[in-house]
This record gives structure tokens, sequence and C-alpha cells, in this order.
């Protein structure tokens, strides 16, 4: 009698383990690194080349102004700051120092998708609140006119990443911290970390002499942003939050 073959496994079994393993890597800090380097290139970059037709993102200008005061006024030590703390994050892991092959496209792709779904998320606001339409078309315009759309660009990376810095790996992390210290259940403390950072990054934009106006309309899709975010980081990653978030920016921008 002749030997049969075992059957070979089906093909979606195959590529249900390629997903895991993506969902995995990706959300690793070494792999957040290698994926926003690009990015915090493009950034820094960005800000010494073009000067004052440049924007700097307001979480930029806050944390550099912070090591100002505590007596550090070197340029690239920020960036260089959120090099060491992705890499010392990576440590902790313990997980092996490589990423898999292709994985920077697959984010950059997973990345645009979710952009473009909050850029829905924010036309579905519009036409729920059409009031509010007319007021945020001159916002916008009012900053397209005040910077070219290179310059605000650069700005967009900037936010993807410095505001991600700010408020989801510092804040939302040392608040979800200093609640499990207080002994909050996980679920509890978790929700009540992304609310209240959300609200916090909400309400940055309308702080400072840079600030935008201060419109329920805006407001209210900030915290919603700021929610989506905070999920991206809770279950993506840092690189996926940062990207969309730059990603978004751009595609709001143009």
């Amino acid at each position: 009698m002749a030997d049969s073959k075992p059957p070979s496994p089906p093909r979606h079994a195959a590529l249900a383990r390629t997903a895991d393993g993506y969902w995995v890597d990706s959300r690793q800090p070494l792999a957040s690194l290698i994926f926003i380097v690009p990015l915090l290139i493009t950034y820094e970059t960005g800000l010494l080349v073009l000067g004052h037709n440049a924007v700097q993102n307001g979480a930029d200008a806050w944390l550099r102004s912070l090591l100002q005061f505590l007596g550090f006024s070197q340029h690239f030590l920020l960036p260089v700051l959120t090099v060491c703390i992705l890499l010392g994050w990576h440590y902790t892991t313990r997980r092996p120092w490589r990423v898999s092959q292709g994985l920077f496209w697959s984010m950059a792709g997973e990345c645009l998708a979710l952009a473009v779904c909050l850029r829905l998320v924010a036309y579905l606001q519009v036409l729920a609140t059409e009031a509010a339409t007319e007021a945020f078309r001159m916002e916008l315009s009012r900053i397209a006119e005040i910077k070219p759309f290179v310059g605000r660009s650069v700005g967009f990376l900037g936010a993807g990443i410095y505001e991600e810095l700010l408020f989801r790996l510092i804040m939302l992390s040392l608040l979800a911290w200093m609640l499990k210290r207080f002994g909050i259940a996980d679920g509890k403390r978790m929700v009540i970390a992304v609310l209240a950072t959300s609200l916090l990054f909400s309400a940055a934009h309308y702080v400072g002499p840079y600030g935008d106006r201060l419109e329920a309309f805006s407001f209210l899709f900030r915290f919603i942003a700021g929610i989506f975010f905070s999920v991206l980081f809770v279950y993506c990653g840092f690189g996926i939050a940062a990207g969309t978030h730059a990603g978004y920016n751009i595609l709001a921008g143009l």
C-alpha cells in the first residue's frame, strides 16, 4: 500500500500565522524605533533647513522647553532621548534585537489605512454638525495661508512623533502605572488613563500664543482622535500610533 501524504495545512491557516506574527512584531519598541527614524530625521532636518517656514509641533516645543529649564539646550537632545527611550523599552521586553523583513512597509500600509479611517470619522463629524463646517474650513484656510504645505508637513511629522511620545508613551503609561499603584483594576484604570490623556491631548491644542481658537467641534474631534491614537498605542504599539497620527495630519493638510 502506497504511503499517503499528510494533508497540507489550509491556506488561511498560514495567512493567520503570518498575521499573528506581524501583530506581535509591529508592537515591539524596536520595530517602532526603526519605523519612526525616517520621520524623526525628516522632521528634525526640516526644522533646521526651513527655519521659520517650518511648523514646530507644540509638544516638541514644550518638551524642549522643559529640557532647557533643566539646563539642556542642545537641539538634538530630544530626538536622541526619544531613541534611547524606545531602546530601553525594548531592552526590558527581553525580545530579540531583530525585526522581520518587510515589516516597515507593512506598518506603513497599516498606518495609511488607519489614517484614512480617522479622516473618514472627521468627515462624518462635519456632516453631522453642518453648522461647524464653515468654521472648520476657515481654520484650515488660516493655517494654510500662514505656512506653505512643505513647512506644515514638517510639523505634521513632528506631531506624529512627539505628541504620541508625550501624551501616549509618557503620560498614558505613567497615569496607568499610578492608577495601578492605587489598586485600580486593569481594565478600569486603562479606560480612565485613555479618557484623561485624550482630554489633555485635545485641550493642549488651545494653549499658548499659537493655540487654536477653542470650539466645541474641533475639541470633540481631537478628543475622539486622542482615544483613537490611545487604542492604537495600547494594542498596536507606539510606531503605528505615531505613523497613523502623522499620516492623518498629512491627509487633512491636503
